[in-house]
Order: C-alpha cells, then sequence, then structure tokens
C-alpha cells in the first residue's frame, strides 16, 4: 500500500514539474529561447520558420504574430535598467536615440497585455510622432499625470510593460554584438513611486 501512495506522489510530483516548468518557458522563456539587453528581452528565435515550440507556443498565446524577417525585432521590457518591475504607481523616463530601424514605435500595455485606456487617447510614440531634443535623442515620460513633450499615460495601479517594435532594422555587424545592441535600445529609468 505505502509503494502505491509513493508511485502516485512521484507521478503527482513528475506531472506538476513538468507543467510548471512548461509553463514558466512558455511564459519567461530561458536562456535557449530568449536574450536580455539591459530591460530588454527578445525571443531569439521569434518569426523564424525554424522556431523552438516554446517561441511558438509564447507568440500563440499572447495571440501576437511576429515577423518573418530578420530584419524587425519586438522588445519587450518589464523592468527599469536596475532590475525593478515597472509598476503604473511610479514614473519612469525612457530615454534613448534610436533604435537604428527605419521605422520603430514604443508603446505602454497594462498587466493583461492591453493598452492603456485614457482621456488623451495617446498609446504609442514612434519614428514620426516622438519629439527630439538637440542631437537627435528624445525622452519619454510614462506617468498617471499628463507631462509637457513625449507622455504616455499609465493608468491605475498594475504591472507595466513596455514594447519596443524596431522594423527595417539596419542590420551591420555591429548590431550582432549584443552590447552594440544594448546601447541602440533607450534607458528606462525610475524618476519617483508614489
Amino acid at each position: 500500500m505505502a509503494l502505491i501512495a509513493n508511485l502516485i506522489i512521484f507521478a503527482a510530483m513528475a506531472l506538476l514539474g513538468g507543467l510548471g516548468s512548461a509553463w514558466y518557458m512558455v511564459e519567461h522563456g530561458s536562456r535557449l529561447t530568449t536574450r536580455q539587453l539591459g530591460p530588454w528581452m527578445i525571443w531569439t528565435a521569434a518569426g523564424k520558420p525554424d522556431a523552438d515550440p516554446y517561441t511558438r507556443a509564447h507568440f500563440a498565446r499572447s495571440g501576437s504574430l511576429p515577423a518573418a524577417s530578420s530584419s524587425e525585432r519586438y522588445y519587450v521590457a518589464e523592468t527599469d535598467n536596475e532590475g525593478r518591475k515597472l509598476s503604473s504607481t511610479c514614473e519612469y523616463s525612457i530615454e534613448g536615440r534610436g533604435p537604428n530601424a527605419q521605422w520603430w514605435t514604443l508603446a505602454v500595455f497594462d498587466s493583461r497585455g492591453l493598452l492603456i485606456r485614457n482621456p488623451a487617447e495617446r498609446y504609442a510614440f514612434n519614428t514620426s510622432t516622438i519629439i527630439r531634443g538637440t542631437g537627435g535623442a528624445y525622452a519619454i515620460a510614462l506617468a498617471r499625470d499628463a507631462r509637457p513633450g513625449n507622455w504616455l499615460p499609465t493608468g491605475g495601479g498594475g504591472r507595466l510593460t513596455v514594447i519596443l517594435s524596431a522594423y527595417q532594422l539596419r542590420l551591420n555587424e555591429q548590431l550582432a554584438d549584443e552590447t552594440a545592441e544594448a546601447r541602440e535600445l533607450p534607458s528606462i529609468r525610475r524618476v519617483q513611486c508614489r
């Protein structure tokens, strides 16, 4: 009787462990499926015909369809430069110049993966709509309350996700180097929290 009970416990643990690890790989990935560039994370096989099952499941679960091109990338940030989770109770400054792409867009999403509804109907900035300072640099304020210039509202309490989509990347030998690619991406700095 004890042997049967031990086998049932072992089978249940194996099943839960397998389901848990599969969920983690689909939701968050690993070093085999993702790459971390500062606060930004990228699924390395997204949009490729030979993508691994976890990458395919991740995008199928999220309902998004990555482009099948090596010149397009989708960077996701759920933390700031210090590794702290992005939250709508805090204000952030996203600062950069690029990425080195013909066209890009940057948007903020709530914890359910939806654009944040707001009276200003402001949901994203892109290459054409961003206000740049001298030298081509820009700063985007993520905050609940309106700010002058580039401001994206963060709404009520909850986790935030920032997605930077870059199209027609000007890929060169420099971007093959992760350090050079990370320098092309904007920083996410926490300004203050309430």
